[in-house]
């Protein structure tokens, strides 16, 4: 039984059958055929001479660059991701100014050299006024002496230098430093202001209106209040078994310097309570948790700065300290406040206030009117 043969496939065994060479008869070699060499130059492989070789003088030509290939057929690096907007602080810290360590000790030197030309031209000024500063600086001690009996009351010069280091060097420093605060204390903020932001940068204003102020209140304070009772203490202790009193010039000066400086430097405790809770060091509730220690302390420092060994003044010296501390303790909650956006109720407080004053005035005016009683010109204000 015969099978008819497919069409096609005839078609491709013709092919390959004509794709084969034909093979040689039996003994006879095959015929060598010569290929043609290709062309080479044709394949971009460089520049060659009519004989085939390649000529190296030449060198090869530059490859084509390839066509830059369009963002949208995918090609190339990814698109860089959306960069997130920086905020103000962000944007501010890269404006900040920046320094290097020797740069830093620069710009501390000169501040401190400003400072210290500033002393110096309130030094120069109190010069000028060096006998006038030194009657008001004696008048406790005068004030004093009156008190216990003396109707001439002068201090004594022990050594021949001693009134001219006292009065026309020491005193028109001591005043020189107090005139000179407030410019101390803005060289000090100038040279940390740079690294703070701005609205931190909005408390120099007030920092150094406030630490001024209290300084120069704490001077005030101990010249008029402290001082003077404590003087009167001392100095009349000897009055009844016949000892009268011979007070130095340079000792009194010491103990004038040692308190006044004191006391100012006691009154910035408001603004180190302050400057404590804007560095979120301590809280509102952790002063007042733990006022108790902070009370013992306070009696402790005013026991070192008080002249006497007495009751009466260490409750001078630190009744005062005590008040400053729980006022130091108000403006850290009213930072506190004004963080979280809240607001304190100065309406109600400022008619309490009032309402306290007036009866105060009210006691005073009964008690000069019905009593007897004038109003004079020191503690307790008001006399028979």
């Amino acid at each position: 039984m015969e099978f008819e043969k497919d069409p096609r496939e005839a078609e491709a065994s013709a092919e390959n059958e004509a794709d084969v060479p034909a093979r040689p008869p039996e003994g006879e070699s095959p015929p060598e055929t010569q290929a043609e060499p290709p062309d080479i130059s044709a394949q971009g492989l460089g520049p060659y001479r009519e004989d085939g070789n390649y000529d190296y003088e030449a060198g090869a030509p530059a490859a084509e660059a390839a066509p830059p290939v369009p963002a949208e057929s995918g090609g190339g690096a990814p698109p860089a991701p959306p960069q997130r907007p920086k905020t103000p602080e962000e944007e501010e810290e890269e404006q900040m100014l920046r320094m290097s360590f020797l740069e830093h000790l620069e710009e501390l030197r000169a501040r401190i050299i400003k400072a210290l030309a500033g002393i110096g031209v309130a030094f120069l000024f109190s010069l000028i006024f060096a006998n006038q500063l030194w009657l008001i600086i004696s008048e406790p001690a005068a004030d004093a002496l009156r008190q216990i009996g003396i109707p001439d009351p002068r201090l004594a010069q022990i050594k021949p230098m001693e009134v001219f280091s006292i009065v026309w060097v020491k005193l028109p420093m001591l005043t020189a430093i107090f005139l000179a605060s407030p410019w101390v204390l803005y060289q000090a903020w100038a040279f940390i202001a740079p690294g703070l932001y701005r609205r931190e940068r909005r408390w120099a204003g007030p920092f150094i209106i406030c630490s001024a102020g209290l300084f120069i209140l704490g001077g005030l304070f101990a010249y008029f209040v402290a001082f003077r009772f404590g003087l009167v203490f001392l100095l009349g202790i000897g009055r009844d078994i016949r000892i009268q009193p011979i007070v130095s010039v340079t000792e009194y000066f010491d103990l004038f310097v040692n308190v006044i400086l004191g006391v100012g430097l006691v009154f910035e405790l408001p603004v180190l309570i302050f400057f404590l809770t804007l560095l979120r060091i301590v809280s509102p509730r952790f002063l007042l948790r733990n006022s108790r220690y902070a009370i013992l302390i306070i009696v402790i420092i005013a026991a070192l700065i008080t002249p006497t060994p007495d009751v009466f003044n260490l409750m001078l010296f630190s009744v005062p300290m005590v008040l400053l501390y729980f006022v130091g303790v108000f403006a850290s909650y009213l930072l506190v406040l004004h963080r979280e956006g809240r607001r304190f109720p100065w309406r109600k407080v400022a008619y309490a206030a009032g309402l306290l004053l007036l009866a105060g005035g009210g006691a005073v005016l009964l008690a000069v009117t019905r009593y007897g009683y004038r109003i004079v010109p020191r503690w307790p204000f008001l006399s028979r």
